[in-house]
């Protein structure tokens, strides 16, 4: 009835996905099984560029039928469909809506579109590499994703909040056998093996196929870069190193990189209780090897964690499943776990990270490691900013002067101390010879009976007062003499705040540092 079109398909029980390809029009379809039979990608990468080109075909029906063959294909159908994929919504050119439930219409995703045109770019190029079809145009060019695209996709790993992973953590620390989903005869699997899988998860930041295809004899232990056995009494538990082999992935070789002794207790101890069983054949290195996490001579499923354990430590730990970034997978577990590592007191390097998360490119890793706020607020405040461009002088304040009004008459009553001498200009702060006074008629030098007078009175008060530097007075501070001769010269023109210049003052060119004193604010 539904193909016939009088009703909608019925949903799909499972994860069963529909066998063929219904819609796609000829020859399109058959390039397309070709390609898919021929290319060396993975499977699951197969699979999603063969659904988003049967898209591309559905389109290709509706609104271009003369290209339906990629043999035709040319620049102006390129942009067309770049045009399209910009302005595609939920469940358009799709063979199956059951699925997409209140999404249906909504606009897709900016990182969508680029993984649509991905796909294309690979299918159509792949056809021209091997001369199924002439080349006519530039793939990378013609198919390229916009800018207006490409600047809406950014690095957002989906980490999940500190106070809810630290549940978790406590949950898989005391996972017990209650807290296990099983039947009245108890759990398919034993205790160590999901205990050791639970600890996996959360302190090795593996992916959830890296962990299902972990090998017996993974974990091994060193204790100041020498090989130590596990069981060894002569050295503590927490100064022993525990290594875990990674077998190959999708990113990288097999390599090795430490986690926490507490992973390499919990694998050990289930090694002790796991049965002797066959080989398993792992498909990605084409090797017959003793998987770690097996039972019965069948291996953990790869989505164990994310149906089983993940809900089941969720409602140990009080938690629910899923947060504003969405359910709680597997796969988060390594954002989060990187982003605490980048985010440490004694941080890992963003180099050292991709070497242990096992990334061929530190571009990979920046799609884990988010630097929190706390940890860009402290940066920010270490490296002091404001605080750089002010500097304390002493400065005298004469109280009689204020008391009896002769201030507002005119007479100092601020003397500024420059070292070699004190400056009554009371905008001291604002002359641009205060780092080298010129002397004018506002200095009064140390050695002269004023100046004596002015330090001997009793009443006089010692305050300090915040100057904001420019850059080549702070240079003038921070570099010595050399960079204070510079500013003389520079300054040799600009009047004073009496009226001449140092030129006009014949001045010498040399001069002292000005006193200055660095003080740091309290925190309270």
């Amino acid at each position: 009835m539904a193909d016939l079109g009088y009703c909608r398909a019925p949903v799909r029980p499972g994860f069963n996905h529909a066998p063929g390809l219904a819609g796609v029009p000829q020859p399109w379809s058959t390039y397309l099984q070709r390609w898919y039979d021929t290319s060396t990608l993975t499977a699951a990468v197969r699979n999603n560029i063969r659904t988003n080109m049967a898209k591309t075909g559905r389109w290709l029906a509706a609104e271009h039928p003369d290209a339906v063959d990629p043999a035709h294909w040319t620049r102006s159908t390129c942009a067309n469909w770049v045009a399209a994929v910009d302005k595609m919504a939920v469940g358009d050119y799709v063979q199956r809506v059951d699925h997409l439930h209140g999404r249906l219409g909504d606009p897709i995703a900016p990182r969508t579109k680029s993984h649509i045109l991905m796909g294309t770019r690979t299918f159509l190029r792949d056809l021209q590499e091997w001369e199924w079809i002439p080349r006519r145009f530039d793939t990378n060019r013609a198919l390229a994703v916009p800018r207006t695209i490409s600047a809406l996709i950014s690095t957002d790993p989906r980490v999940i909040a500190d106070e809810v992973w630290a549940k978790l953590l406590w949950a898989g620390l005391n996972l017990q056998a209650p807290d296990l989903p099983g039947t009245s005869a108890g759990s398919y699997y034993p205790l160590e093996l999901i205990r050791a899988l639970a600890l996996t998860w959360l302190f090795s930041g593996l992916r959830s196929d890296e962990i299902s295809r972990l090998r017996v004899g993974c974990v091994r232990w060193q204790h100041e870069g020498q090989p130590i056995d596990g069981a060894s009494r002569e050295v503590l538990a927490e100064q022993a190193v525990c290594l875990l082999d990674v077998p190959v992935n999708k990113t990288s070789t097999a390599f090795t990189k430490p986690v926490d002794p507490i992973v390499g207790q919990a694998v050990e101890a289930w090694q002790a209780l796991r049965p002797a069983q066959p080989e398993r054949f792992d498909a990605k290195t084409n090797e017959h090897v003793d998987l770690l996490f097996s039972v019965r001579a069948h291996p953990v499923a790869k989505n164990y964690i994310n149906r089983t354990l993940i809900p089941a430590l969720c409602e140990k730990a009080g938690v629910p499943t899923a947060d504003v970034r969405g359910n709680i997978t597997s796969h988060r577990a390594r954002s989060t776990i990187a982003s605490q590592l980048y985010n440490a007191k004694e941080p890992m390097t963003l180099f050292e990270l991709q070497a242990w998360l096992g990334h061929r490119s530190p571009t990979s890793t920046q799609h884990y490691a988010k630097i929190t706020p706390n940890t860009l607020t402290r940066a920010y405040t270490e490296a002091g900013y404001f605080s750089r461009n002010l500097r304390t002088i002493e400065v005298l304040v004469d109280r009689d002067a204020v008391a009896s009004g002769a201030a507002a008459g005119g007479e100092p009553w601020q003397h500024y101390d420059l070292g070699h001498g004190y400056c009554t200009y009371s905008f001291f702060e604002q002359c641009q010879h205060r780092m080298a006074c010129a002397r004018c008629d506002f200095y009064t030098p140390k050695d002269s009976t004023q100046a004596q007078l002015l330090e001997a009175k009793a009443n006089l008060q010692r305050m300090l007062i915040s100057i904001p530097l420019t850059d080549d007075e702070r240079a003038a501070v921070d570099d010595g003499q050399a960079a204070l001769d510079a500013l003389l010269d520079r300054l040799s023109e600009v009047p004073t705040p009496a009226g001449p210049s140092p030129r006009d003052l014949n001045r010498p060119t040399t001069s002292a540092l000005l006193p200055i004193v660095e003080v740091r604010q309290g925190t309270r």
